[in-house]
């Protein structure tokens, strides 16, 4: 398997798709009611971008906590309305409430992804409630004129390459351990 030869992934558990099904519906049931905490905050919802059957690690929690001290220093001027960080064997969640406007925090929060050695790894999500339908919904990286993510492989749009299944899961491992190890 590919955690024998790639650091990151040696020690973590194997998830399957109705793991990670039930991690994604409990992440938006939590979402949900912390932006019911003050339905005009915005929540930054943080998360591993890893593509596999492995979504944590010894090493992969390391890189996820580094980044969550990036985002709390992003954001140290403000109190937050709620926090809450959860390690779970689908990946490391993290929330945080706070009373920015939505545009402003995802502007902080795109910087971060885009300047942090790991930011290509995380996914940092910047979501607000919806007054009229009552949902939860993301802020897009367009809303504030930036392109979409590119993919940390080839540098072409992540979300067709992850679509067409471009890239081996070798090939995916040995970019996150080259970025993990750059660092």
């Amino acid at each position: 398997m590919w955690s024998k030869m790639y650091k990151a992934f040696v020690d973590g558990p194997v998830i399957t798709l109705a793991d990670m099904l039930d991690a994604r519906e409990n992440r938006a049931m939590i979402q949900k009611e912390l932006m019911m905490a003050d339905i005009q905050a915005s929540l930054v919802v943080a998360t591993l971008n890893i593509p596999g059957p492995i979504k944590n690690s010894p090493v992969l929690t390391k890189v996820f906590e580094t980044m969550i001290v990036e985002v709390e220093e992003a954001v140290k001027d403000t109190v937050p309305i709620a926090n809450l960080y959860r390690n779970l064997p689908t990946g490391p969640e993290y929330f945080l409430v706070l009373p920015n406007t939505r545009y402003e925090l995802k502007k902080q929060m795109t910087h971060i992804e885009m300047t942090h050695p790991y930011g290509r790894l995380m996914d940092l999500d910047v979501l607000h409630l919806e007054q009229e339908s009552n949902q939860v919904v993301p802020v897009s990286r367009t809303e504030i004129g930036l392109a979409t993510r590119t993919c940390f492989v080839c540098d072409q749009v992540a979300k067709e390459c992850g679509r067409s299944r471009k890239h081996s899961m070798d090939e995916m491992y040995q970019a996150i351990q080259k970025i993990i190890e750059e660092e």
